[in-house]
């Protein structure tokens, strides 16, 4: 079992920044690949950034070159850090990992970017 649990969100006006971390527990050895998702209103849910097994990243066209994603090993946490917010950045973010072929979400923290 593995429990994702996200914090982080808020308001925020257009132009700044925010940080969202999602802290993992539970069994959290071996975890393949963690990684943030958003869902705005009406729209589907979108890869936001997420971890390769190589030591590397990945993002979605939205966050390119304006939000970066890192991960503290020592207490288990994955940081997704974003600059330069816009209106359509806002969306309830959700954390995700896999762990032995399953997949595990937080309960997700809403982004709010006012104009």
């Amino acid at each position: 079992q593995v429990q994702l649990a996200e914090s982080g969100g808020g308001l925020v006006q257009a132009g700044g920044s925010l940080r969202l971390s999602c802290v993992a527990s539970g069994d959290t050895i071996c975890i393949s690949a963690r990684g943030w998702y958003r869902q705005a209103p009406g729209k589907e849910r979108e890869l936001v950034a997420a971890l390769t097994r190589g030591g590397g990243a990945l993002y979605g066209d939205s966050g390119k070159g304006r939000f970066t994603i890192s991960r503290d090993n020592d207490k288990n946490t994955v940081h997704l850090q974003m600059s330069g917010l816009k209106p359509d950045d806002t969306a309830v973010y959700y954390c995700h990992a896999n762990h032995y072929g399953r997949d595990y979400w937080g309960k997700g923290t809403l982004v709010t970017v006012s104009s």
